[in-house]
């Protein structure tokens, strides 16, 4: 255990010199951080020496688990031999060109291309560009409207942030930027009202068309959408709601987006959210999973529609980073693809431990705080209520507490047992490492019942 005086000045200097994304400074500077110091499998430790089953795999990234030797060996070696070059002037690398391929082998079979980048962010603001730039050299540049939904989530970059349909965000910054329109939310349990499941997806896809008629469809150039909304409290839509889309999609000829950042690399039991789905995406944004968050890469993969225009066209597309394929992210990111095809992981995650997740998070239906558990793969969420039947929240949003305040509490209930879940509102997640064993989810959904039944204590 580190001494707790290494701890408080830790905390100390992190308030003095440290901002962190998404949080209120001030308030965390007085409370002090948590000071996270080393992880193995699905657990990480605080400074303090408290243990934690990290039920979030990070940030929804850490597929293959905390310490994978080969993950650092195969940063080490690249590291000796070529540091870091740039992929412009004409320029590759070979863990670049091997990543590409590797990429290409496992996702749909029209998708081929992938560009580089460092986040998913950074893909979101990337694949803006690239579908202004297609409807371009097709000689359609007024089809620049890309269309969102609400509470989606690709990012907080400035484009990313516009796609996104989060309001907070876009109350900082005077965003979405211009060219950017949003639709409902395919979510069923908040929003679905009388409707069944069934209405009410055809109902939300829909609303996708009403938007295309409103702004134009010679004006709009593509939708973007999460395969199932993420930080959006893990939505997964109705059964009716994608086929709608693509129907919708292919009849405007829109370039359909699927963002992939979270679903990709065997999150949803398949490699990708879009095989989940059975969809024919244009553009799909990956990162997260890509490395399973041991160094930072993502990217866009680009459909052959696309990528045969950019490549016929003889014009250069004035974009990229400079840490665009780093060949060190990229040889971590291309030995962490071998891990998971050689160990059949996703295999696993779709045969085995995923149904074993869903079948025991089930369970927790009967609390009396549960309206709903829902779940794809390695993906799961409950929604806390004070009456299932109504679907009625303790906290109205027009209330002095705000929807939230009962996520937050449970939150912080499963952080002093142990556990890190996820609050989204009054939603809890889950999306632990794709690795984690059925023992190991009995303790995570163990563990989650204890922390609703603190939660239920606390609002008595």
């Amino acid at each position: 255990m580190i001494p707790e005086e290494t701890t408080r000045e830790w905390q100390q200097q992190d308030a003095q010199h440290h901002l962190h994304p998404f949080s209120d400074s001030g308030a965390l500077a007085e409370e002090g951080s948590r000071i996270i110091t080393r992880a193995h499998g699905v657990h990480v430790w605080d400074s303090e020496g408290r243990q934690y089953l990290d039920a979030f795999a990070g940030l929804w990234c850490v597929n293959l688990g905390y310490g994978r030797q080969e993950l650092v060996d195969a940063a080490t070696r690249q590291m000796q031999e070529l540091p870091y070059y740039n992929l412009f002037f004409k320029t590759s690398n070979p863990p670049v060109v091997a990543l590409s391929k590797a990429l290409a082998e496992i996702a749909p079979p029209h998708i081929n291309h992938t560009f580089f980048t460092g986040s998913g962010s950074e893909s979101n603001d990337t694949v803006l560009r690239m579908v202004r730039r297609y409807w371009d050299l097709k000689g359609q540049p007024s089809r620049k409207t890309i269309i969102g939904r609400e509470n989606g989530y690709h990012g907080s970059t400035v484009a990313g942030a516009s796609l996104g349909g989060m309001k907070p965000m876009h109350e900082q910054g005077d965003l979405p930027i211009p060219g950017i329109e949003h639709i409902c939310q395919p979510y069923w349990y908040g929003e679905g009202g009388d409707m069944t499941p069934a209405e009410f997806g055809l109902h939300a896809a829909k609303a996708l068309e009403e938007k295309i008629l409103e702004v134009g469809a010679k004006n709009v150039a593509a939708f973007i959408a999460e395969p199932i909304q993420g930080a959006g409290g893990i939505i997964i839509p109705p059964d009716t709601y994608w086929p709608e889309i693509q129907r919708i999609v292919k009849q405007y000829d829109l370039l359909l987006i699927v963002d992939e950042v979270i679903c990709g690399f065997g999150r949803t039991g398949e490699w990708f959210g879009s095989d989940y789905f059975g969809l024919e995406p244009d553009f799909m944004p990956i990162a997260k999973g890509l490395s399973s968050g041991y160094l930072p890469i993502g990217g866009v993969m680009v459909s052959d529609r696309v990528a045969d225009v950019f490549k016929a066209e003889g014009k250069d597309f004035f974009h990229g980073f400079t840490y665009s394929g780093h060949p060190v992210c990229a040889a971590v990111a291309l030995e962490n693809l071998r891990i998971l095809r050689e160990e059949r992981i996703v295999e696993k995650v779709k045969h085995e431990t995923a149904p074993y997740l869903q079948e025991k998070w089930q369970s927790l239906s009967d609390h009396p705080l549960v309206g709903e558990a829902r779940g794809v793969g390695m993906l799961a969420a409950i929604e806390l209520v004070k009456n299932k039947k109504t679907r009625t929240r303790y906290f109205s949003e027009d209330s002095s507490e705000g929807t939230g305040k009962v996520g937050t509490i449970c939150r912080d209930e499963a952080l002093k047992i142990g556990l890190i879940l996820r609050a989204t509102g009054d939603t809890m997640l889950v999306s632990p490492p794709l690795v984690i064993e059925k023992d190991e989810i009995d303790e995570l959904v163990r563990l989650t019942r204890k922390a609703l039944d603190a939660t239920l204590v606390h609002l008595s």
